[in-house]
């Protein structure tokens, strides 16, 4: 089933203009809008969230923006600008989200992601990590996710909460309490629809189609059906001018999974001469499936380092092809290289003493294009004495970045993720527990080795300049062995709760 998801920029011009000027833009609390020439006039075109909530509108005359905001910031207008930012925003969500983006100006994105939420934790941790990723960009954004564009774009622009996933398969009720305007209909469409009393979607979702084309065209039935999925609405996916793309058209359609994987075979063959011509490996694929209903379907391979070897590549990709739907045909297969980083060509050597080291990166690639690549990582250590801030998941082929955990302190073979509170006896300030009860099960400690004193790091947050924990290692009846940990230093109130915490087990 196709999903689209509909990035929403309400504030995208001014936040534009914000991140070009730098350290010289003004505070985001200060109303700031943006202004173009209409004839002789000059009208608002950009207002941002502090403009919006002072009253601003687009299409506003300048004027009086000016009458009922005092200190309003006034900047001229820039819509070439923000169309080529669009664009690129447009390309970075291409190499990262999904195979098929396309810019919705003047102030979306729109985003076919059948099939590639999987790699990103799924639809819910999707669109939080697109929003939070363009939040710390300084970029407002909202997003939604449906079966088809219209739907999408609706939620996104006329729902406040900022992601929305609307279930596989939706009825059209969903869009149905939605003003007019949601159907991305022309303001005069719209006018003449509120005139003879119909105010949400839902209120034509029951009439009779034929009076209201012949009153209002064509356009209305075909946006209505457009948002319902009874017609299907391409998207014009946009296409970087350096990509490394090769494409395959057919006189007549193909849908036999034997057929598309042959024919994947001669596009990756053709793809990689060019990528051996240009000196880059693959870090990415994408295959666009283009049908004949003018629908297209798009798989997604991810590796983990730049490679152009045609038999690893074929079959990373044939692996998907179930998840292919060629519905009455394909008749245009493109292939293209949406990640490429240079690569050497390896020289191959002879000698009988020289070391070899075995390469992972081909079982690395399987695993993480069936379960995602957030599931295949490594653990490497960081500059902290907060156990839980002394590690960090980076790329399963990530280089060696040189660092080490320290060895003067022995530490559990499994932390948990986030210390559990434990009912212990101990005696204060400094002597481990007797007994401590975890998860219904009381443990007699038969040995035990502590405190080691951690102390919070005062530079990240004020609550951690007199924070203490107090760790021991504790070894019960069965010979199991633990971490605990007292919150405090068994003397003053202030450096902790004195509770107890179970953090971690020793294998």
């Amino acid at each position: 089933m196709t999903r689209v998801v509909s990035l929403f920029l309400p504030t995208w011009s001014t936040d534009r203009a914000r991140r070009k000027a730098g350290d010289a833009a003004p505070p985001p609390e200060v109303p700031l809008v943006l202004i173009e020439r209409d004839g002789n006039r000059r009208v608002v075109l950009g207002a941002d969230a502090a403009a919006q909530a002072a009253g601003l509108c687009i299409g506003m005359p300048a004027t009086k923006a000016q009458v009922l905001v005092p200190g309003l910031i006034v900047e001229d207008a820039d819509p070439a600008a923000d169309a080529e930012g669009l664009d690129r925003l447009a390309v970075w969500i291409l190499e990262r989200i999904a195979p098929v983006v396309a810019p919705d100006p003047p102030d979306g994105i729109v985003i076919d992601s059948t099939g590639a939420d999987h790699l990103h934790g799924g639809e819910n941790a999707m669109l939080d990590g697109v929003i939070g990723r363009l939040a710390m960009s300084g970029i407002v954004a909202r997003a939604a996710i449906a079966d088809t564009w219209g739907a999408a774009h609706a939620l996104a622009r006329y729902r406040t909460r900022s992601t929305i996933v609307a279930a596989p398969g939706h009825e059209p009720s969903i869009i149905a309490p939605l003003p007019l305007e949601a159907l991305r209909l022309p303001s005069s469409v719209s006018a003449g629809l509120r005139t003879l009393g119909f105010e949400r979607i839902g209120d034509l979702l029951a009439q009779p189609r034929a009076p209201l084309a012949l009153r209002f065209g064509p356009e209305l039935g075909r946006r209505i059906d457009q948002a319902l999925g009874d017609l299907a609405e391409p998207i014009k996916a946009i296409r970087p001018p350096d990509l490394i793309e090769v494409r395959q058209a057919f006189a007549e359609p193909i849908g036999a999974a034997e057929t598309i994987a042959r024919y994947i075979a001669k596009l990756v063959g053709q793809l990689c001469e060019r990528l051996e011509e240009c000196g880059f490996g693959a870090r990415r694929l994408d295959l666009i499936c283009h049908r004949v209903d003018n629908r297209a379907e798009a798989v997604r391979v991810g590796l983990a380092t730049p490679v152009r070897d045609v038999k690893r590549l074929t079959r990373l990709l044939c692996e998907k092809i179930d998840t292919i739907e060629p519905g009455f045909g394909i008749e245009v297969l493109t292939l293209a290289a949406t990640i490429a980083e240079p690569l050497e060509r390896k020289e191959t050597h002879n000698s009988l003493v020289e070391a070899s080291f075995p390469d992972v990166s081909d079982l690395v690639d399987t695993l993480a294009n069936r379960v995602g690549e957030r599931a295949v990582y490594r653990l490497a250590p960081v500059a902290s004495d907060v156990p839980e801030r002394s590690v960090c998941r980076i790329p399963a082929m990530a280089a060696e970045t040189g660092a080490s955990w320290p060895g003067h302190w022995p530490r559990p073979s499994r932390l948990l993720p986030q210390p559990e509170p434990v009912e212990t006896m101990a005696l204060l300030p400094d002597q481990p527990p007797v007994s401590f009860t975890w998860r219904g099960i009381r443990r007699r400690v038969k040995r035990a080795d502590g405190p080691e004193r951690v102390f919070g790091e005062w530079w990240k947050r004020d609550a951690e300049l007199v924070a203490v924990r107090d760790y021991f290692r504790v070894e019960d009846d069965a010979g199991e062995r633990y971490w605990l940990y007292r919150a405090g230093d068994g003397e003053h109130a202030a450096t902790g709760s004195h509770r107890w915490f179970l953090h971690g087990v020793f294998g």
